[in-house]
């Protein structure tokens, strides 16, 4: 089909955007496999299997509308890159900066406030 027909029509008008779609679906349900357990399902019925799959991709959704609702993320001009690796690594470090301020009886406020705060929070984070 002739460029020009595609434009009429209202579809892309570079193969490159079809391409940069198919990417990111690719790359939501490959972090969903990976992190979500979407294959992880044991179910037979169609209703459960339905539940499974939307259950892994809302989980992936509300890690990405939390790293949007971010104030660093909001003001950013640059375009909005995520990885739930990167997600579920700064949870993960949090809950062991909680869990130590916890064990030697620290002030976390403290800690909050120190220069290399978010150095530790971001530690073995992908960067974008």
């Amino acid at each position: 089909m002739p460029a020009s027909a595609a434009n009429l029509r209202g579809r892309c008008p570079t193969a490159s955007g079809g391409y940069v779609a198919r990417f990111q679906i690719a790359f939501i349900f490959r972090d969903a496999r990976q992190f979500t357990r979407l294959a992880d399902c044991l179910a037979r019925s169609p209703e459960a299997l339905d539940s499974h799959v939307n259950t892994s991709l809302m989980a992936l959704n509300l890690a990405k509308a939390a790293l949007r609702s971010t104030p660093s993320e909001a003001e950013s001009s640059e375009p909005f890159r995520f990885s739930i690796a990167s997600c579920k690594r700064q949870a993960l470090n949090a809950q062991l900066l909680d869990r130590f301020t916890a064990m030697f009886d620290l002030e976390l406020t403290l800690m909050q406030s120190h220069l290399n705060y978010q150095a530790i929070l971001n530690y073995g984070v992908i960067p974008a």
